[in-house]
Parts: structure tokens; C-alpha cells; sequence
């Protein structure tokens, strides 16, 4: 079977866009793949961040992927700074990976600008660490959206470097990933800009739909979502981007064919049609919502599979770093005697 990582930031909520996006369809290959999911904490400090709540958003970020539907007898859950084996060779490769790789990193410029004297030195080594993430486990496959497109190629790029490099007369250690590309129609974008993808950087928290929203928020957020003065509703109308995704999110959460959500939506205006979203969107997240609520409540669970998938994550991590170090010309560990 093929080896999948999977991470994301514990910083903010997941949202609708992130599970019906990514999330579901690695749930849903679970069964065919080899999954490692991991909560990125480490790269959450590359910007300022409250350091009061990053544990909490940690676990919940972890309650969330169970929730959703990873399995752990099925899949590796784990948090990223639980492994060392990921600071260890982020390092290493920053050691050989040209600085002028990473300051062409598109997401480095734009954020840098923003961040002005206070850039951090994390944030510019931000593509190696995501090189080792991926590489600490030899992932045949990562799902990465279009704004991590170019640091997976920044990885690729890596692995030739380091086999060039230190490889020569040696077997190879690691295999260039591939992108796992998200099936169309999976794409959510944003409820006040149907050009713009959901994303829980966005300012407005009215953009998105978080999975812990209430049935009272989600009706509220999607009563106030951005539409047009079109007199009907349509798919595929490249005027109406709010229309297209509105709708969307109704076949995906009602489960109906596009010519069953046609037939629905026929003759009804937006003021009309919303709660009916509204409606969809609060029944396909109770079942998600109820098992996070089950699971936060039964004490040590999540630390627990945190625990056991630490321990697999490491096992990996070490026989990659073993190889690493070697082909890097270090000195072998010593080993007390028993």
C-alpha cells in the first residue's frame, strides 16, 4: 500500500471547506492507503501565536480528525513536535538546501511582508520542515492544495539534492512524493467571496463554516453568505461563483445527484433557499459533532492515541534518521551496555 501524510495547523477551527475538501477523502482511503495524520505544531510557531492556547487547539484539532472518521487501529495519529526525528531533519537539510530556494517561496514573500522586522528565521526554513515531515516517513503521497504546490516541489527538489549529494555510492534513502489531488467537486470556497477558497486565515469568521459551529451560527453565517440578483439558481454560470458554490455545498451535504439538487431548488429565490442549506449543512455535521463532544468527554482517550501513535511515528522516524545520519557521515550512536 501507498504511504499518505496528512497534517494540519492546530491553529483555528477546521471548517466545513477542510473536511468536505480533504479530510472525508482521506478518511475515505483509509482502507487502501497507509495513513500518517499528524497536527503540525511546529509550524504553527513560525508566526506569532498564543502559546497559552496551542495545547488546547492541538487536542482539539486531534478530536477532530477522530471525529471525522480517522480510525487509529487503521491510521497513525500523531502530533508533529511528539517526534523529534522532525526538528532533527529539518535541520539537517537546512544545512544543504541553497537559502535561495527558500526566499522564492511565494508564501515566504507574502507573509514576510507582512510580518516586516519581525520575520522569523522558522518561517523562512518553513519549506524544509515541510520536506521533512513528508520525508521522515518516505511518503509516497501527500494532499496538498494549490498554496503548498510549490513546497512540494521544493521537497522533491531535496530529495535529489541529498541522494546527489550524499548518495552516490550508497542505496538511495528516500522517494520523491507525489501529489494526492483532491477529487473535483470536494471544493469549497468562501461564504463572502465565491471566487476565494474557505480558509480559516481569512479575517471574517462570517467566510467559513467551522465543524463546532452551532446550528444557530451555521443558519446565521449562511443567511448573511454573499449572493447575487440573478432570478434563479444555477450551476456553472462563471456571473455567479456564490451561486455555484452555495450549491454546491447543498448536493455535497444532501447527498442528492446535481439533477436532484436542479429539481429541488427550482423556482425558490435565495431567501428561500438558505435555510434549506442551512438545514443540510447542520444535519451532515450532527454526527461529526456528536462524536467530538463523546470523545473530548472520556478522559485520556485522545492522549492515549496520541500515545500509541507516537510510539509508531517514532519507530518510522528513526529508521529514516538512522540511514540519514549515516549517509551524512555521522558517527553511529553508542549504545550502553546492559
Amino acid at each position: 500500500r501507498k504511504r499518505v501524510l496528512s497534517g494540519v495547523q492546530p491553529t483555528g477551527s477546521l471548517h466545513l471547506g477542510n473536511y468536505l475538501g480533504a479530510i472525508k477523502q482521506w478518511v475515505d482511503g483509509q482502507e487502501e492507503r497507509e495513513n500518517f495524520f499528524t497536527v503540525v505544531d511546529l509550524h504553527a510557531i513560525t508566526l506569532p501565536y498564543d502559546a497559552k492556547s496551542l495545547a488546547l487547539t492541538t487536542k482539539q484539532s486531534v478530536a477532530l480528525y477522530l471525529a471525522a472518521g480517522v480510525d487509529p487501529s487503521k491510521s497513525t495519529i500523531f502530533v508533529q513536535s511528539h517526534v523529534a526525528g522532525h526538528a532533527e531533519l529539518t535541520w539537517l537539510f537546512s544545512c544543504f538546501t541553497p537559502l535561495g530556494w527558500m526566499e522564492r517561496m511565494t508564501q515566504y514573500k507574502e507573509k514576510s511582508k507582512k510580518q516586516g522586522e519581525d520575520v522569523s528565521l522558522g518561517l523562512l526554513s518553513y519549506p524544509a520542515l515541510m520536506a521533512a515531515d513528508i520525508l521522515l516517513y518516505r511518503a509516497d503521497l501527500v494532499p496538498v492544495g494549490d498554496d503548498q504546490r510549490q513546497h512540494l516541489e521544493l521537497t522533491r527538489d531535496v530529495v535529489r539534492r541529498f541522494h546527489d549529494q550524499f548518495c552516490k555510492r550508497k542505496k538511495r534513502v528516500f522517494r520523491e512524493p507525489e501529489m494526492l489531488t483532491v477529487k473535483e467537486g470536494a471544493r469549497v470556497m468562501s461564504l463572502t467571496d465565491g471566487s476565494s477558497k474557505m480558509s480559516k486565515s481569512a479575517e471574517s469568521d462570517l467566510s467559513r463554516i467551522n465543524l463546532l459551529d452551532s446550528p444557530d451560527v451555521i443558519a446565521r453565517k449562511l443567511k448573511k453568505a454573499k449572493t447575487d440578483s440573478f432570478p434563479s439558481l444555477e450551476f456553472d454560470n462563471p456571473e455567479r461563483p456564490e451561486a455555484n458554490n452555495l450549491l454546491n455545498l447543498y448536493q455535497i451535504c444532501s447527498g442528492m445527484s446535481r439533477e436532484e439538487v436542479e429539481r429541488d431548488v427550482e423556482g425558490l429565490t435565495w431567501g428561500s433557499f438558505k435555510p434549506r442549506l442551512a438545514d443540510a449543512v447542520v444535519a451532515h455535521l450532527a454526527p461529526l459533532q456528536q462524536r467530538y463532544a463523546e470523545m473530548t468527554e472520556e478522559q485520556g482517550y485522545i492522549e492515549d492515541v496520541l500515545a500509541r501513535g507516537a510510539d509508531v511515528a517514532n519507530e518510522e522516524a528513526e529508521k529514516t534518521m538512522a540511514l540519514v545520519r549515516d549517509r551524512m557521515g555521522f558517527m553511529p550512536r553508542a549504545r550502553s551496555a546492559p
